[in-house]
């Protein structure tokens, strides 16, 4: 199982963790991540709102580079990276105005012809949780989650067609898998101020308090994500949250592959831990996932 790998910019620098629980995960199942050679960045969430074209060429010059790779499987795990990578296959399979001008900017033709995947999809509809299960050397029993989506793994539907729209479950089948507890809650897709958190910080720390409080609410120890942007603005502004509305929120914000990663065995400092604002060691330890030694 083999796939052209594009981790984007936040995996490289701001969600490292997820890069390495990513590639820990896949070697231990065997699934080959070929990082794409020379990419750039997707344009994420600014690209779009500032020049159209600007934001279908420069995913589109990554899956030009998939393409080159004989990859014809491309697998994202940031889920804006994985969003625009996306839309630019739609626009380029059925917009022959914007496709036109897309190959004249790129000096290079493509119709859309490689395939996106999120390393969720990979995990749970390509390998799938049969065969996972059989991989896991530890249930992570007793710990209770919030399986956050947000915004951009699911939308548009008729673009990502991942899950779900309203009630998406693939991160919570997952779960379920290496024996965690996902809480049912009604904010699986609710923003969570996305890049707004250096611009418009006010709107991400009521967003961001908001999506914590009602995992609170529903019992949830830790949330689980699949989105750089959304483990930051949960985890790094958390301290920010507490002080605007006098909270005290210590709420852990896990990505996906890092309890994937347990389950399979890896060593915690592996899978970056370390890394995060809100330290999950001591909930994780609290549990009998870590051992207290």
């Amino acid at each position: 199982m083999k796939y052209a790998y594009f981790p984007g910019c936040s995996l490289h620098s701001t969600a490292k963790e997820y890069d390495l629980s990513t590639k820990e995960v896949a070697n231990a199942l065997g699934i080959e991540l070929i990082e794409i050679p020379d990419w750039v960045c997707c344009g994420a969430t600014p690209a779009h709102i500032t020049m159209h074209l600007l934001s279908l060429a420069l995913p589109v010059k990554n899956l030009l580079q998939a393409k080159k790779m004989d990859s014809y499987e491309v697998v994202a795990c940031c889920a804006a990276c994985f969003n625009r990578l996306k839309i630019a296959n739609k626009f380029m399979e059925t917009d022959l105005e914007h496709r036109e001008k897309v190959n004249a900017i790129l000096g290079e033709q493509y119709k859309g012809e490689v395939n996106v995947r999120h390393f969720l999809d990979v995990l749970v509809n390509v390998f799938g949780l049969k065969n996972l299960s059989e991989r896991v050397t530890k249930k992570l029993t007793g710990l209770k989650v919030a399986c956050y989506y947000g915004c951009l793994l699911v939308r548009p539907p008729e673009v990502t067609k991942l899950d779900d729209l309203e009630e998406p479950h693939l991160m919570d089948d997952l779960m379920k898998t290496i024996g965690i507890e996902p809480i049912q809650w009604p904010y699986k897709t609710e923003c969570c101020g996305a890049s707004f958190s250096l611009t418009k910080t006010d709107i991400v720390l009521k967003l961001s308090g908001d999506i914590l409080q009602m995992a609170y609410d529903e019992g949830a120890e830790a949330l689980v994500v699949a989105c750089p942007l959304c483990q930051s603005n949960l985890d790094l502004r958390q301290g920010m949250i507490n002080k605007k509305y006098n909270k005290n929120f210590n709420i852990p914000i896990l990505y996906f592959t890092q309890l994937v990663g347990l389950a399979l065995g890896i060593e915690p400092k592996k899978l970056g831990f370390q890394k995060h604002i809100v330290n999950p060691i001591p909930l994780l330890k609290e549990k009998g996932i870590l051992s207290k030694t």
